[in-house]
């Protein structure tokens, strides 16, 4: 859309029209650019209230959750994210009033989540709250063979006490420190922060270094609160939105390409992996080993990672799946490009059994080396053969991002970039 104006009448359009009029940016599908950010007035930024309480890799903008739920959900309805990751989907859906449910394989979402529909907390001091983390005997050592690769051993008791103490507390006020405590306690590792996996790098090292030539304790008490108080003012904010009070269920360390629906949902929206995504597991590891988690579970959850886990093979019905996997030269890119497909139209296929109206699914065009694959076509392509109807996609710009960018494929030698734009796919049960 070139105006505000254009994308105005636009969303007012009835879906159905839109079958017949096309914008489109390829003669195959309907497709029509929007941005995203710029279509819900009443959330004011994609880090508005708890939307943006931990930097989890690749979440979704809560502006897109709610333009699919004003545009496409009715009273009643019930909301499903299969992949939910940060769990955006359920934090929009309570904004207006939705029923909804949330799987992910981290179980680090049951922290995020729990946070981020808090009731801003009454009467705490968070001075007297530090004072005594600082002054608590209580300990907690992750059960981590790699602890002392990321932390220096001067750090450790530290951390160790103000674990110790947050675990130890079952009110409200756990609550409030879990998030503060991960953000602080990444800070003071060995992590490289600018790059969505865990990674020890020139930087980093250089950074532990710096503050154990300062005084790093007072440091981290001072982050501490300030991570606190940031906190408290985004709970503030999420809760100026009103959300209202629904039903809704989170499973967290499910596999969902083992795991059936148990009764139906109105519309399914998700943003599953884009082909070598990031690895989940992997970002946020450090955080769940001091959340208690220990070395042979999260080894597990790691193997069922899509696409770097097994798969059982299904007939897909997507040309553009053959055309581009002709175009991939190198063996194990192109078993990782079937695992991927496999993997995620059978995880829809299967869903979608359940779903009685919508799935809204948010893809990239990933590259595979250089060259980027249609995903969001393939998935089309393949769920018409399920009953489902494409009706439009949408073409985000992505307008900022967290992770850095190369200036060369370190794989290839050839020029890289990341992916320019995302793409919503909405499919309507016939």
């Amino acid at each position: 859309m070139k105006n505000y104006k254009q994308l105005k009448l636009w969303i007012e359009r009835e879906p159905e029209d839109i079958k017949n009029r096309s914008l489109n940016l390829d003669n195959s599908f309907n497709k029509v650019s929007i941005l995203f950010r710029n279509t819900i007035p009443e959330i004011p930024s994609t880090t508005y209230g708890t939307f943006a309480i931990y930097k989890y890799p690749a979440k979704f903008i809560p502006q897109v959750i709610a333009y699919v739920l004003k545009r496409y959900a009715k009273p009643g309805m019930k909301i499903f994210d299969p992949f939910a990751g940060y769990g955006t989907a359920g934090l929009v859906s309570r904004v207006y009033g939705y029923e909804y449910e949330l799987w992910d394989l981290n179980p680090i979402i049951d922290v995020i989540h729990k946070t981020a529909i808090m009731k801003p907390p009454r009467d705490i001091d968070i001075v007297d709250l530090i004072k005594e983390l600082k002054n608590s005997k209580v300990e907690f050592i992750p059960k981590w063979s790699n602890l002392n690769y990321w932390f220096p051993e001067d750090f450790i008791p530290v951390l160790s006490r103000a674990w110790g103490f947050t675990h130890s507390l079952d009110d409200e006020t756990k609550y409030i420190l879990l998030i503060p405590l991960m953000n602080v306690t990444r800070y003071f590792s060995y992590d490289d922060e600018k790059v969505h996996k865990l990674y020890k790098s020139k930087y980093s090292r250089k950074k532990v270094e710096e503050l154990l030539k300062s005084d790093w304790k007072r440091q981290f008490y001072t982050m501490l609160e300030k991570e606190i108080r940031i906190l408290l003012k985004k709970i503030w904010e999420y809760n100026r939105l009103k959300p209202k009070e629904v039903n809704y269920q989170i499973k967290s360390g499910i596999d969902t390409l083992e795991t059936k629906l148990g009764s139906d949902v109105n519309i399914l929206i998700t943003s599953p992996p884009y082909l070598q995504a990031q690895e989940y597991i992997r970002s946020t590891k450090l955080e769940l080993f001091w959340l208690g988690y220990d070395e042979n579970y999260i080894r597990g959850l790691s193997k069922k990672e899509i696409p770097y886990r097994s798969t059982n093979k299904i007939k897909i019905y997507s040309e553009k799946y053959y055309e581009y996997r002709d175009k991939i030269i190198e063996d194990h890119l192109r078993i990782l490009y079937d695992r991927y497909f496999h993997a995620i139209l059978n995880a829809f296929s299967s869903l979608g059994e359940n779903v009685t109206d919508y799935m809204c699914i948010f893809v990239g065009p990933a590259k595979i080396r250089t060259t980027s694959i249609p995903i969001d076509d393939i998935i089309i392509e393949h769920l018409r053969e399920f009953g489902w109807q494409h009706e439009v996609t949408f073409i985000d710009t992505i307008v900022s991002r967290v992770m850095f960018e190369s200036k060369v494929n370190p794989a290839s030698g050839e020029k890289d970039s990341r992916i320019k734009t995302e793409h919503l796919v909405v499919l309507k049960r016939r």
